[in-house]
């Protein structure tokens, strides 16, 4: 058995941790929204046509924020088809995603729904073939309480109330050839500068994401967050970063270190807006949203499930439904882990998506929800990484990866709520074939304190949970941690992520039971 060791001190906080670090990503897409959460004919449908067994798990998933509705869909998207009286909706084909989008669900269903699940609605406007004024007429309906022909518009719609939406997306990916509208980053930081400007002569006060690169990997990275921050930078408050990571000819020790390549991406954007500012002597602080990242097996989409054909446009096709293995949800622990790391400049993340859709959760129509792998360790961090991220070191072996070198076995960080003094340690082992015991020490905490672990692991590392097996892979209690006289230790199997509960006695908080709601 390898060893390691944790350390980690509650007076040496990284920052706060946002919780719109746990967000979430919704586009109209597949089955994301049709046969996703909205399915009338369903037997648990509300009045409204949104299944009440997804919405039990999308809160439970602990999902705090949620960007809509695009994604590339947004690049060629007209949001007055989104609102007013259904039958009188236009059908429009999506060449984003080669579909028919009947915009039978729009901003003020899809505003509703995020009501009943208490998550926070950000919008994405359209800068690929629209622009300014488009994304003005969208704010003025949105958040103008009364007295303009949009609001008007919205109050006939049936809501009177604006819908105060603080966080805004100008544009998607709009550094990839594949969107519409793909424009230079040149051409694009103009743009955005003016529509952000245009936007904070509605509200100053309001959020702007301008978008970064869609991958680190795109050959224009680095120059185009520079390009387009020297446009923006006073005028944003965020810039925006993507990454999708998937095993790639059976590399499963490359795959499971895919958060050393987000540490990098961070990192590097950090180093390109600190550069910007320094050029601009601007005391403006511009943070990272990063607001795509996930498992995504996109070879195999292109490959096989990508449509075409010009008389092809089909209604909410099943696209991107990939089935996670535990492998899969291990390294999902490790990219929250690299998000909770950085959570001084990465104040907002999106998980994307979140039903059906490379997601968390899956349905068959007329059918049953269930949790994917990557359910849990999103649910468990969403619940539990309280307070603020702490400087972590972690002392372990190396194993040899093809993408990265020499990487660390163990990765892990640890959370503190300073209102309570829980602790909360989330780690993974990402060794191939080896347990490792993990000592750490208490720091803080008294030597009376108690403790909890749960593990996501399973001797097949391929396991996944299905329709015919949805209860397949769960986490499950580690009851090899033990606490003793300012110590801990805990044994970490291979390809696992767990997750330690740290409290003084009077403290009550413990790891919530196993398919319990985390959040009301």
């Amino acid at each position: 058995m390898a060893n390691a060791r944790l350390l980690f001190d509650t007076r040496l906080p990284v920052g706060p941790v946002n919780r719109r670090l746990f967000g979430s990503f919704v586009e109209h897409l597949g089955r994301a929204i049709y046969d996703g959460i909205y399915e009338p004919t369903h037997p648990t449908a509300d009045a409204d046509g949104f299944r009440e067994d997804v919405r039990e798990l999308v809160r439970e998933l602990g999902v705090s924020a949620i960007r809509y509705p695009g994604g590339n869909f947004v690049s060629g998207f007209r949001w007055e088809d989104s609102v007013g009286s259904r039958e009188d909706r236009p059908t429009r084909i999506d060449l984003a995603w080669h579909s028919t989008e009947t915009n039978e669900i729009g901003l003020h269903e899809f505003h509703s729904w995020l009501e009943s699940i208490g998550s926070e609605l950000v919008l994405a406007v359209n800068l690929g073939t629209r622009g300014t004024l488009e994304a003005l007429d969208l704010l003025e309906y949105a958040n103008l309480p009364a007295g303009s022909r949009r609001t008007d518009e919205r109050m006939r719609n049936g809501r009177t109330d604006p819908f105060k939406v603080s966080m805004w997306c100008l544009g998607n990916e709009m550094d990839g050839p594949w969107q519409l509208g793909h424009r230079s980053a040149e051409d694009y930081g103009k743009l955005a500068a003016q529509t952000a400007r245009a936007m904070r002569m509605f509200d100053p006060a309001l959020e702007l994401v301008v978008c970064g690169s869609s991958s680190r990997h795109m050959p224009t990275f680095g120059e185009w967050e520079r390009v387009v921050l020297t446009h923006t930078y006073d005028d944003v408050d965020f810039i925006s970063c993507h990454a999708y990571y998937e095993e790639k000819g059976g590399d499963a020790a490359s795959f499971l270190a895919s958060a050393v390549d987000m540490d990098a991406f961070i990192d590097q954007v950090v180093a390109t807006v600190e550069h910007v500012k320094a050029l601009k002597r601007s005391d403006h602080v511009v943070n990272i949203s990063f607001d795509e990242w996930n498992v995504w097996y996109n070879e195999r989409f292109e490959k096989v499930d990508k449509l075409t054909g010009v008389d092809n446009w089909p209604v909410a096709p099943r696209l991107l439904e990939d089935g996670y293995t535990v492998l899969d949800a291990v390294v999902v622990g490790n990219l929250l882990i690299s998000l909770l790391r950085h959570a001084d400049r990465v104040t907002s993340a999106s998980l994307a998506q979140l039903v059906n859709v490379i997601a968390p959760i899956m349905t068959e129509p007329g059918g049953i929800a269930w949790r994917q792998t990557t359910f849990f360790p999103f649910a468990l961090t969403s619940a539990l990484a309280i307070g603020e991220a702490l400087t972590t070191s972690v002392e372990s072996d190396t194993y040899d990866t093809t993408a990265y070198g020499p990487v660390p076995t163990i990765d892990a960080v640890t959370t503190h709520d300073p209102a309570t003094g829980t602790v909360a340690i989330f780690v993974v082992n990402r060794s191939l074939t080896e347990t490792t015991a993990l000592q750490f020490d208490l720091g803080a905490l008294s030597n009376a304190a108690t403790g909890t672990a749960q593990t996501l692991s399973d001797e097949d590392i391929y396991a996944v949970n299905t329709l015919e097996n949805p209860n397949r892979v769960s986490m499950r209690d580690n009851d090899s941690l033990i606490l003793d006289d300012g110590v801990g230790s805990v044994e970490l199997p291979p390809v696992s992520w767990t997750v330690i509960l740290l409290e003084d006695p009077g403290r009550a908080k413990t790891i919530p039971p196993r398919g319990n709601r985390l959040h009301a």
